[in-house]
């Protein structure tokens, strides 16, 4: 318009272009204007082809009593440039990375409302490999480049006239933890409801997710088949590591138990499985309403298993309270949840549980609680409790994408060592054995060791533990103290400083500031240990060490009184919400299971040696 000689991204209406095998299709796209106009500009975008335009008309809306009046318009047009994509990693090798092209106006490119797989039209980012292109009319532009959180972005301008244009990034890191053999991954991705395209192809292909990965400098990404389009994405299951994989970058097929099922109790992340479908059916129809019971199934299969999404139903609290006061930061909290959710709900009671493992001896079904997606505080506060009763479920990382968020994959993540050549089957063995810490990849806690302390304050020789490795377990003959050590790493645009905390049994007991300038450097602290006791390190909320436990005298740990009262009214809670979910046949199962973990956690109450 005069007032407004520019184009502007906020004044513009979108609709897409139908194929109707040759035949003409009209359409009519309203807008509004306050003033006079003086131009119009036609993007015709989406996948290439020939796009015949017949005639423009414009009309009034507002002034249909008015005689038409026939204006003339003159458009220009203008073909639009392949521009070429020069993308190499530290090395100089070629690579995928992230790239958000905005014009002079803040208008993203390609127009995300006509993007197609690969592309997703829910985020602003496209993913291009080196030799790749992407069409761009003539402009200039702003072009954000990166590859995951542990790249430094770049801002690059870029001009594209009447020839082809070519954008040159190679990637710069602040940090790389598998130098140290920590391999990131994201074990819930989904490549197929919520945000994604439904129809007609019910989701998207393997080959599209495996770009995102590698796009964000994702080791691991677990592709988890639920509810939407599952008899169509089935087909996309091994039972190994995809073939689109492109080491280290691999991508598998799991199951998210969601949208069927148990998924009213709390919605399971099966990993490792090497049948994806429960017996009695080639569908999702058939399974268990109790989450128990797909539990038994895929740890008799060698799967590990873990609520999705847990805090989703604690957040919600009720009236009742074990304590009157919580813990710093509201960790850990002694108000009992609704249990009214999909997240880790079932989980107080399947904690308790031993199920039969693929040789038939009895291990945990439930091995991790997931984190990194929902509240933090929620989610740990229910890790934390479980812990201090002695149970050793670990905590792992995930993004739920793009259903929590559909920003990018591995938005939480879980860093695991694991030694020599990463495998899918060898990552999750790391999150079922506690060697990883959960991270938003912007900070880091690598190599979490204790050590044990002499009476003269030396550290004992021969007797370090790793985290993950031995258990994670140190065993004391006597309360006395330790060394705890990690290298630490942050790169924080908001703070100067993040706090590395020392997490004893849920509460912080020491704690340190390090500068957040991307820098790695060892944090060591000196703490003591009373009686069996869990540790870990913090730095609030952005990640969490998996504990490692310290065991005096040979007793189990009993850290809390508190915390398995809050365990147990937890069951009688969860009771009241979910048994109205698990179908007849499964009634008496059901019945059996939550007694089974009341009785449990009664008989660890009687046992815990403090409040």
């Amino acid at each position: 318009t005069e007032g407004k000689p520019d184009f502007d991204g906020s004044r513009q209406a979108t609709f897409p272009i139908y194929h109707y095998n040759g035949d003409w299709h009209e359409y009519t796209v309203p807008f509004e204007s306050e003033e006079d106009l003086t131009r119009l500009r036609l993007d015709v975008g989406g996948r290439a082809g020939n796009v015949e335009i017949s005639w423009i008309e414009l009309a009034n809306v507002n002034g249909l009593e008015a005689p038409w009046v026939e204006v003339p318009v003159a458009f220009h047009t203008q073909p639009s440039q392949p521009t070429l994509f020069q993308v190499r990693d530290e090395h100089g090798k070629p690579t995928m990375a992230a790239f958000i092209i905005r014009d002079e106006q803040g208008r993203v490119y390609p127009t995300q409302a006509k993007r197609l797989a690969p592309d997703f039209f829910f985020q602003p980012q496209i993913y291009r490999r080196d030799g790749e292109s992407v069409r761009l009319p003539a402009g200039r532009y702003q072009v954000t480049c990166s590859r995951g959180p542990e790249s430094v972005p770049e801002v690059q301008t870029l001009v594209v006239g009447i020839k082809p244009a070519k954008l040159s990034y190679q990637v710069r890191r602040w940090i790389d933890p598998s130098r140290r053999g920590w391999w990131s991954g994201d074990h819930h991705i989904h490549a197929a409801g919520c945000q994604h395209y439904s129809k007609p192809t019910e989701g998207v292909l393997p080959q599209d997710m495996a770009r995102h990965i590698q796009g964000e400098d994702l080791k691991v990404g677990a592709n988890l088949t639920w509810g939407p389009g599952f008899d169509h994405q089935k087909q996309f299951f091994s039972g190994k590591e995809d073939k689109v994989s492109l080491y280290p970058y691999l991508l598998r097929y799991d199951v998210e138990v969601s949208g069927f099922g148990s998924h009213e109790s709390g919605h399971l992340c099966l990993l490792r499985l090497k049948n994806q479908i429960y017996p009695g059916g080639d569908s999702y129809q058939h399974w268990p309403t109790l989450g128990l019971n797909t539990l038994r199934w895929a740890k008799k299969q060698g799967a590990v298993c873990g609520p999705a999404h847990s805090a989703n139903g604690l957040t919600n609290l009720t009236s009742q309270r074990v304590a009157s006061r919580d813990g710093p930061n509201g960790l850990p909290s002694y108000a009992i949840p609704a249990y009214d959710g999909i997240g880790a709900n079932e989980c107080i009671v399947d904690v308790t549980h031993e199920v039969p493992g693929p040789d038939g001896s009895l291990v945990p079904a439930v091995d991790f609680i997931s984190s990194m997606d929902t509240d933090r505080k929620a989610e740990w506060n229910i890790w934390y409790h479980v812990l201090n009763c002695g149970f050793r479920t670990r905590v792992s990382g995930e993004t739920d994408f793009p259903c929590i968020s559909g920003e990018r994959v591995g938005l939480g993540r879980v860093y695991v060592k694991q030694k020599g050549r990463l495998t899918y089957d060898g990552w999750c063995e790391g999150i079922r054995a506690g060697r990883s810490y959960v991270s938003d990849g912007y900070h880091h806690l690598m190599d979490f060791a204790v050590n044990p302390l002499n009476a003269a304050g030396k550290i004992v020789a021969g007797k370090t533990v790793l985290l993950g490795e031995q258990n994670s377990e140190v065993r004391l003959a006597r309360s006395g103290r330790i060394r705890l050590s990690a290298f630490v790493a942050a790169r924080n645009s908001r703070a100067v400083q993040v706090p590395v905390e020392v997490v004893m049994n849920g509460y912080p007991i020491a704690r340190k500031l390090i500068p957040a300038d991307g820098k790695e450097r060892q944090v060591t602290f000196e703490v003591g240990v009373p009686y069996s006791s869990w540790v870990a390190l913090r730095i609030f909320p952005q990640a969490h060490t998996n504990p490692i436990f310290l065991i005096v005298k040979d007793k189990p740990i009993r850290s809390s009184r508190r915390s398995a009262e809050w365990c147990l009214r937890g069951v009688d809670q969860c009771w009241s919400q979910k048994q109205r979910f698990y179908r007849a046949a499964e009634q008496d199962d059901a019945k059996q299971a939550y007694n089974h973990a009341r009785q449990v956690y009664q008989r660890i109450l009687k046992e815990c040696v403090a409040d």
